[in-house]
């Protein structure tokens, strides 16, 4: 053994390190020693890492002050007050980092084990000014995992300027980059700082100031989603329910004009305001359905504005669907709005839609009376009355839900609407069916639907869950049952709308003879399209003994398989 054996990871770095990790928190002491932890382990190990703390009033001074004396290769920071935001601790971060390089981590996310060493090979394979990789977002409630904006780093590249490919204002992320120190100090690009949605701004001027950037599709940032945090723990995007929310995305917009017009970047207005549409906006509008008319009514003075000083070209490129959404609120016509937007992306029809004199049809019970609003609103090209059966367009809503437990088990008795304005279906009753899959076998129950007047239909249904047929090994999940309705041979599957608020409703089901009792929870969605939602959640020997076998039993089996694959490639 040599007397002098090679440094660990954890040793002191070289003098100069190859690039900064900027890690900022503000009262997380809790998740704070992950994040860094996630830093200590990059492949690349001469680093430095700058723990940025937002003046906590938490644990997070004595658990940074702990992480640095571990490693010295860890500089922790304390603001001497809070500054609300993320931008003064990332820019008092970079008044001490000494690396060429640098880069930007949230105290409640993680960076992949190889994100230095593949964002600083893109730097010393060409002269760029930033590198960027691919975002991988889990799931905090259910540990699902999906990339951010995939096709944006679909495959390595380095594009010349924003102009060749103005779509990449969509990956507006800063944590997802590295950047070359000498370029923002040659720009003096910092973070803005008393306002929030800092990296839009940022990373706008960034892609508009860069010369070339260099894109690998390999995951360097793990964004850690929660849905359901409390108010006071959710981060800025997940508290869009406050208008205070809605002026500052409204304000950092802009900023942005401005800064591409300052920059002589004008060129790239449409693509930016497609952006501002496709996402910042359309995050507001799957929300729509669950604001109250207060709510609405500050929400649309607030936005209105804005959206007229938008390129006409950058709504023409937005399906009809949300474009609806667009002007209902432009127009005003904010319990409209709220309608349209259930079911935005799912292909669910109008209620109602209106024919002229010309023949042109259009969103609800009106012909539009504007030119804005007949150019906006019309659905001809829609086919409502011409689409092949399976993907015609309706619009099925709940209008009554109970609950009735019978012995051991529970039904659902539902009053079911359907909006038919293509008038697919011919006058006169139809057999309709609900589907709900627990596990692998579907429950099917038929039920007939009654016509109201042309384009309306309706029916009752009694759906006995106890009827499911369930796992050997029970069923963890949520399901969102869905209306079927055939013609010729052809089916059409719809999402089916409940009442947007009711009272959730749990029963004990004693599934298989009481060998596998679940507790079973009837409730909306209370999300997105704002579906019915039911629950299943196994109890007793169901959930503490057969499920942890089965799982056992099946990593088994996929290690025997992948044993098998393995000598026959051998």
């Amino acid at each position: 053994m040599s007397p002098h054996p090679s440094p660990s990871p954890l040793s002191a770095p070289a003098a100069a390190p190859d690039a900064t990790v900027v890690v900022i928190v503000y009262n997380d002491a809790e998740r704070l020693p992950r994040a860094v932890a996630s830093a200590r382990r990059q492949t690349h190990a001469n680093i430095e890492i700058v723990i940025s703390d937002d003046h906590s009033t938490d644990r997070t001074p004595e658990v940074a002050r702990t992480l640095a004396a571990e490693d010295d290769r860890i500089i922790s920071l304390r603001l001497p007050e809070n500054s609300g935001g993320c931008s003064a601790p990332r820019n008092r971060a970079l008044d001490v980092a000494r690396a060429p390089y640098v880069m930007f981590l949230d105290s409640d996310d993680e960076l992949t084990d190889d994100a230095v060493e593949l964002l600083l090979a893109a730097h010393r394979e060409r002269d760029i000014d930033f590198a960027m990789g691919a975002v991988q977002r889990i799931r905090v409630d259910t540990g699902s995992k999906s990339t951010w904006m995939p096709r944006l780093v679909a495959e390595r590249r380095t594009v010349p300027g924003i102009e060749a490919e103005p779509r990449l204002f969509f990956e507006h992320l800063s944590t997802s980059k590295m950047y070359a120190r000498a370029f923002l100090d040659r720009h003096g690009l910092r973070f803005p700082e008393g306002i929030h949605y800092e990296d839009q701004l940022f990373s706008a001027q960034a892609y508009c100031l860069a010369e070339s950037f260099t894109i690998v599709p390999e995951p360097v940032y793990r964004w850690y989603i929660d849905p359901y945090a409390d108010a006071e723990a959710a981060s800025i995007s997940n508290q869009r329910h406050m208008l205070a929310n809605v002026r500052d995305r409204i304000h950092v917009q802009t900023l942005i004009d401005d800064f591409l017009v300052e920059s002589g970047h004008e060129a790239v207005r449409e693509d930016k305001d497609h952006k501002f549409l496709k996402h910042d906006f359309r995050m507001y509008a799957g929300d729509l359905p669950y604001r109250d008319e207060e709510w609405l009514a500050g929400f649309a003075e607030i936005v209105n504005p804005y959206l007229a000083t938008l390129a006409p070209g950058a709504y023409e490129r937005l399906p009809r669907d949300e474009r609806v959404v667009l002007q209902l609120v432009r127009e005003g016509r904010l319990a409209d709005a709220r309608l349209a937007a259930r079911g935005l992306g799912h292909g669910v029809a109008p209620r109602a839609v209106t024919a002229d004199e010309a023949g042109r049809i259009y969103w609800g019970e009106q012909v539009p009376d504007t030119e804005s609003g007949r150019h906006e609103l019309d659905l001809t090209d829609q086919g409502l009355e011409a689409r092949p059966f399976q993907s015609a367009r309706f619009r099925h809503e709940i209008t009554e839900v109970t609950v009735v437990e019978r012995g051991p088990g529970v039904c659902v008795d539902l009053r079911i609407r359907t909006y038919d304005p293509g008038l697919r279906l011919p006058v006169g009753p139809h057999i309709a069916a609900l589907a709900v899959t627990p596990g692998r076998r579907r429950l099917t129950t038929p039920f007939r639907l009654d016509p109201v007047r042309p384009g309306v239909f309706e029916g009752g249904v009694r759906l006995d869950l106890s009827a499911a047929t369930l796992p050997v090994h029970g069923f963890d999940g949520v399901r969102h049952p869905v209306l079927q309705l055939e013609q010729q041979r052809q089916r059409n599957t719809g999402l089916l709308l409940a009442p947007l608020s009711f009272p959730a409703m749990t029963a004990r089901v004693d599934y298989r003879r009481g060998g596998a009792p679940h507790r079973v929870t009837v409730e909306p969605e209370g999300r997105g399209a704002g579906r019915l939602q039911i629950r299943w959640k196994p109890l007793g020997l169901t959930a503490h003994v057969v499920r942890p076998l089965a799982r056992r039993a099946a990593r088994t089996r996929v290690c025997q398989a992948a044993r098998t694959v393995a000598r026959a490639l051998a």
